[in-house]
């Protein structure tokens, strides 16, 4: 495998590293938009609303996972590395009983104090009882989310991708089936999805615990390594908190960004920020793909001091990143009202507001795949401040006290004008750090070729 990342062309490299993840991202961009088309034409443009409330609240679930997930994969891939299986699974244990007790401690936060949380996250009087009964249901199965997405990655350090995007694609399957069963055949209404989401994560998180303890691992999960060791967690912690920063940052983008459109467009505002989150996802996410797919192949050839290989697989990751966003893009400019519709059920004002908030809000989304690229470039060289900054500048930086200041300009169309003014803030920010690192990287390989 090292020679193959050392000699082997960069574009069927890329391709092959990339292409699981992209499935497997893709598969679940395509189910936040089908479940927010479930949601919409089932329970209306007040149901979307309430998604949107829970939807900071899910992050912060998704948070703890990396936290610990996160951190954990990288550990045992390093003991794997160092040919100690002992050290992995202890490891592996560790991570797995600090993740449910996380999970059953957030959703007792959460059961103790729903209602001001809720209100928190931007419900009013009239989304609070639907954004109630469905992150209840979520929280009350969040332990199977947890285990399946942060337990998946284990799979990953293992070596077998193919393995992790089916537990990804299985689990997104069955929750769009169960969705359409519990809402339109059951008529469970807004309980309905959140129920189809938890089935969909319990049987991922079954999945991926079959895999370890039946036998088709290299490494075992020992009940024995479940009692926690402060050194090893703390290690995990260390690891995975970049990533758990980041959906932190994205968990308070999104309460701001809910609480914003609440006051200044109320809940049909509030229903058009879900729909746009949902189709941002079908954009967002393959990028992710492509960026997971490059990140080994720039680490391994810069720290082989192969420095044309690293600039030719991170060009070459930008150019089909960008691509692929610019015909998503495309699509979106050219139908947007049929896009929307598909998810407002006939509501005009709805279809409306939200197709010119999609068109302003997404207009610089085509860059993103040079932002989200060279982010992960930083990264895969060990470079993490810069990584950090580059991960966060968008939704931290920029897009936060866009929000903050723009509506108060513009109004309603100051939300939506926040996000291509971050973008763009963002993307220069980008091109500044990565010229000046491939300016180095030049001169490391002038260097190497000088001394030969």
């Amino acid at each position: 495998m090292n020679q193959r990342l050392k000699e082997e062309k960069i574009g069927k490299l890329l391709w092959k590293f990339s292409l699981p993840a992209i499935i497997a991202m893709l598969v679940n961009a395509l189910y936040n938009i089908i479940d927010r088309i479930f949601v919409g034409r089932g329970v209306g443009s007040i149901g979307i609303a309430a998604t949107t409330v829970a939807f900071p609240i899910m992050i912060v679930n998704m948070a703890v996972s990396m936290l610990i997930g996160v951190g954990a994969t990288s550990l045992i891939s390093i003991h794997l590395g160092e040919q100690k299986k002992k050290e992995a699974e202890r490891v592996a244990g560790n991570a797995i009983s600090t993740m449910i007790a996380l999970a059953l401690l957030l959703t007792v936060i959460f059961l103790l104090f729903q209602d001001p949380i809720l209100m928190f996250f931007g419900a009013d009087e009239e989304v609070l009882p639907y954004a109630r009964d469905f992150t209840s249901i979520i929280m009350l199965g969040s332990v199977f989310g947890t285990i399946s997405l942060g337990v998946n990655n284990f799979i990953r350090a293992e070596g077998n991708p193919k393995i992790a995007m089916m537990t990804q694609i299985t689990g997104t399957l069955i929750n769009i089936v169960l969705n359409y069963v519990f809402i339109f055949q059951l008529g469970l209404g807004i309980k309905g999805s959140a129920l189809a989401t938890i089935c969909g994560q319990a049987i991922s998180a079954i999945w991926v615990m079959t895999y370890f303890l039946a036998g088709y691992s290299f490494i075992k999960i020992q009940i024995k390594y479940f009692k926690p060791r402060v050194s090893t967690i703390g290690k995990i912690v260390a690891i995975g908190f970049g990533p758990f920063a980041m959906q932190l940052a994205m968990s308070a983008q999104q309460t701001i960004l809910n609480s914003s459109v609440m006051k200044l467009g109320g809940d049909l505002a509030l229903s058009a920020v879900g729909i746009m989150m949902s189709i941002g996802t079908l954009i967002i996410m393959p990028i992710i793909g492509f960026n997971q797919g490059a990140q080994p192949l720039i680490g391994y050839n810069y720290g082989a001091r192969e420095y044309g290989r690293v600039k030719e697989t991170l060009k070459k990751a930008v150019i089909s990143a960008s691509c692929y966003a610019v015909v998503v893009f495309l699509i979106i400019f050219i139908w947007p009202t049929q896009i929307v519709s598909l998810f407002s059920k006939g509501d005009y004002n709805l279809t409306m507001l939200t197709t010119h908030a999609l068109q302003t809000f997404f207009t610089l989304i085509p860059l993103a795949g040079f932002q989200i690229l060279c982010s992960g470039y930083f990264q895969a060289v060990g470079k993490p401040v810069r990584s950090m900054i580059l991960s966060l500048s968008r939704q931290v930086l920029f897009f936060i006290p866009m929000l903050l200041i723009l509506p108060r300009i513009w109004g309603l169309e100051g939300v939506w004008r926040s996000a291509p003014v971050a973008d763009g803030l963002s993307v220069m920010l980008t091109a500044i750090l990565i010229t000046i690192e491939m300016k180095k990287l030049g001169q490391k390989q002038l260097a190497i070729d000088s001394a030969k």
